[in-house]
């Protein structure tokens, strides 16, 4: 896919802006553009789940680590678990804002 800045057509079959005259059609938003987000839902469910079932035996130790300020090597654990560093990073952010909101309690 080539990617043209918009410029208007001249409605003349030459030169860098040639081709007929046309508007631009405003279409619908696809519904594969809505995948990914979170619904109130799944939001409602993965809380109930956290709360009856607990945290998995990594997340207790990277818990831990984080406790005791091992940052690094809370991410590297993740890694290893969760497959990806951008995963990592983002589950290490969620559990080091559950032990803000201990703390706050």
């Amino acid at each position: 896919l080539v990617r043209r800045d918009k410029m208007t057509k001249s409605g003349i079959a030459v030169g860098k802006n040639a081709g007929h005259i046309t508007a631009d059609r405003v279409l619908a938003k696809r519904p594969a553009s809505r995948k990914g987000g979170l619904s109130k839902h799944t939001k409602f469910v993965r809380e109930v789940v956290r709360d009856s079932v607990g945290f998995a035996p990594y997340e207790k130790r990277v818990l831990e680590l984080l406790k005791v300020g091992k940052e690094k090597r809370a991410l590297r654990v993740l890694k290893k678990r969760v497959g990806t560093l951008s995963r990592a990073k983002a589950r290490r952010e969620a559990l080091s804002e559950i032990i803000r909101a201990q703390r706050v309690k």
